[in-house]
């Protein structure tokens, strides 16, 4: 008999805000004008099962209600369920992010279209189930994946920087290369590796899957939307690469930036495009093929439940929603809070997943997610090929590790809303998906 045969089949759709739309949750101005355009693009693979969809946005977040009804509407698309389908985002901030429930709950109170254009995430969630449901006749066999690795020079720093009594006396953000001592600080701990999962149908590649950690920030706030330089060093490996389908994902980047090699310049953002497009050519260089059949391919999941900080309280957010004379980003913020609270306490769990693909493994997790996770996945199978995609669902913000909630430090302070036992909840998962318990 012969083994089963795995499909792939690849979609992509626009999903550039209208002019005026919300970007970055409110965070900036609004779209003013339209830099480069924005995507949702990924995979489907077939014949290992139920299909798996794996999708990555040029948005900022996708959370809670969005990234049920995002994974739903795909999962109804390509016949699957939603437990199949991973959704993320590059965290581009002059980019949209969505949340249907924290978008319906701050209109309630007098704040609508501030945060999001629920009306514009409605349509591109019905661009991309047409889109991934008219992929899947276009399926093309997968014969071999090509697994490989490539060092990123210059890009990647730690946002944190810690004193002599271990916490934090200096953040490093995206553009801190403007401040001397942060330039000159070490890069701190960070994953230098761009990893790549390519599909290929005998000597034809049809799909390149790269996953590196770190914020996408070059310069940003001015309402200018593009895809920043993460996805400008996509686009030039798509461009090298004619008829290969270029996706690519964040990795656990939540306490990484480009800080220690970026002052915000313009220039710098072709320069920090470039360097990730290099390291994304060594790793199609560095790959090796490995034959694959669906009976190599396996989907596995983790429902959590996770831990809210004890900071947030329901009746005092309720309050500052409510007041009208607190600045709009501080009401905004106290709706995202509620609104992750509410779910959490509600007995909502979140979903992580691997693929298990040959040698290969790739974790989906959620939030803006500390490197340190992704390291240690890769420890728990040392040797292994592990790859991670974080910013699945956003509402958690932030997720450190236990010790960094002791550090002080911008990461850990409001904008997390888990509690520091997330780190024992997360690497129990892990553990299981990776099958090292």
């Amino acid at each position: 008999m012969h083994a089963a045969e795995l499909r792939i089949s690849t979609f992509h759709v626009d999903a550039t805000p209208p002019i005026g739309s919300p970007l970055c949750n409110g965070a900036v101005k609004p779209a003013k004008e339209i830099v480069t355009p924005l995507t949702a693009r990924g995979v489907v693979l077939l014949g290992a099962g139920e299909p798996v969809v794996l999708c990555a946005f040029d948005w900022v977040g996708i959370s809670n209600e969005s990234h049920d009804a995002f994974r739903a509407a795909v999962a109804a698309a390509a016949g699957t369920s939603a437990e199949r389908v991973a959704v993320h985002t590059l965290h581009q901030h002059d980019a949209p992010g969505s949340d249907f429930a924290t978008e319906r709950l701050l209109a309630e109170h007098g704040l609508p279209g501030v945060y999001s254009n629920a009306e514009f995430d409605r349509e591109v969630m019905r661009r991309l189930a047409t889109a991934v449901k008219e992929a899947l006749p276009k399926a093309q066999t997968v014969t071999h994946i090509g697994l490989g690795a490539g060092k990123v020079k210059k890009v990647a720093s730690n946002r944190r920087i810690l004193g002599p009594e271990g916490r934090v006396i200096l953040q490093r953000q995206s553009s801190g290369g403007k401040n001397p001592a942060a330039r000159e600080a070490p890069e701190g701990t960070v994953d230098p590796l761009v990893r790549l999962i390519t599909f290929w149908n005998a000597d034809k590649a049809v799909a390149a899957l790269t996953y590196y950690a770190t914020h996408p920030q070059s310069y940003y706030g001015q309402g200018s939307v593009n895809w920043d330089f993460v996805g400008m060093a996509r686009e030039l490996r798509a461009a090298a690469l004619p008829g290969v389908a270029c996706v690519h994902f964040d990795g656990a980047g939540g306490n990484v930036a480009a800080g220690k090699y970026n002052d915000g310049a313009k220039d710098n953002r072709p320069v920090l495009a470039q360097r990730l497009a290099d390291g994304m050519k060594i790793a199609w260089e560095s790959q090796t093929k490995h034959a694959i059949t669906a009976e190599d391919v396996r989907w596995s999941v983790e429902q959590v439940a996770m831990p809210v900080r004890d900071t947030l309280d329901e009746e005092a957010l309720l309050v500052r929603l409510k007041d009208a004379s607190l600045k709009q980003p501080d009401r905004i913020r106290a709706g995202r809070d509620l609104t992750f609270l509410r779910r959490t306490r509600g007995g909502h769990r979140i979903p992580l997943s691997c693929l298990h693909i040959g040698p290969a493994r790739v974790l989906h997790m959620p939030g803006e997610l500390f490197v340190e996770y992704q390291i240690a996945a890769q420890q728990m199978r040392a040797g292994d090929f592990i790859a991670m995609a974080a910013y699945g669902d956003y509402g958690t913000g932030y997720i450190g590790t236990e010790i960094a909630y002791g550090q002080g430090g911008y990461e850990t302070g409001i904008v997390s809303r888990v509690a520091p036992q997330v780190e024992k909840v997360l690497m129990d998962a892990m553990r299981k998906l990776l099958g090292v318990q």
